[in-house]
């Protein structure tokens, strides 16, 4: 049985620049008495994503976050996974936007690439990996997913990444569709929250 380090509520540093993973984390802590603040908030700088695994980025993008914060630092490494596409984008979500992060050209990538394959299976799952780290070193992960199909064209805008193109098992509505509020209860980043706070809080 892991032996979990307690988190204690207060400063964390949000160890992303993503701005939609910022919104959603700080909507996951704020609740929890912390107070969370972003990678461009603190000025740190962006790690290489080196891991082969979300896993591996998450702690690696933790660790580096709260030794250079010096305050507990809580990462987030997730994607999506297409059956179609033997598991890609993967880790490599977001590079499939180019330099620029663009994910209208990563959707567009996504769906051409399962086009080609001639394949009619549209199932696809999000995995998100959240890793709390602390400036000595000691960390813990915690992995969530949601299982879902994917749909062409995008739809809605109240999501980022992905989410336009993906519904959820059981659901009408994409991700970019739901109201911001549900999605937090619903989503992968949900499921890897629920698990760390059940373990560290």
């Amino acid at each position: 049985m892991t032996d979990f380090r307690k988190l204690t509520p207060g400063p964390i540093a949000a160890a992303t620049h993503n701005k939609g993973k910022v919104r959603e984390l700080k909507d996951l802590l704020a609740p929890l008495g912390f107070t969370p603040q972003s990678a461009d908030e603190l000025n740190l700088p962006e790690p290489e994503e080196t891991g082969s695994t979300f896993a591996a980025n998450a702690a690696l993008k933790a660790l580096a976050a709260a030794k250079a914060a010096n305050m507990p630092a809580l990462a987030d490494d997730s994607g999506l996974a297409v059956d179609a596409l033997y598991g890609d984008p993967g880790i490599f979500s977001a590079r499939w936007g180019g330099p620029e992060r663009d994910f209208a050209s990563a959707m567009e990538k996504v769906n051409s690439a399962m086009v080609e394959t001639g394949s009619d299976d549209r199932s696809a799952h999000f995995v998100c990996v959240l890793c709390v780290a602390w400036p000595d070193g000691h960390s813990h992960a915690f992995e969530g997913r949601v299982d879902g199909r994917l749909v062409w064209p995008p739809r809605g805008d109240k999501g980022f990444g992905y989410d336009p193109i993906f519904i959820r098992d059981g659901d009408e509505m994409t991700f970019g569709e739901l109201d911001p509020a549900l999605k937090h209860t619903i989503s992968h980043r949900a499921d890897a929250f629920t698990k760390l706070t059940a373990a560290l809080l």
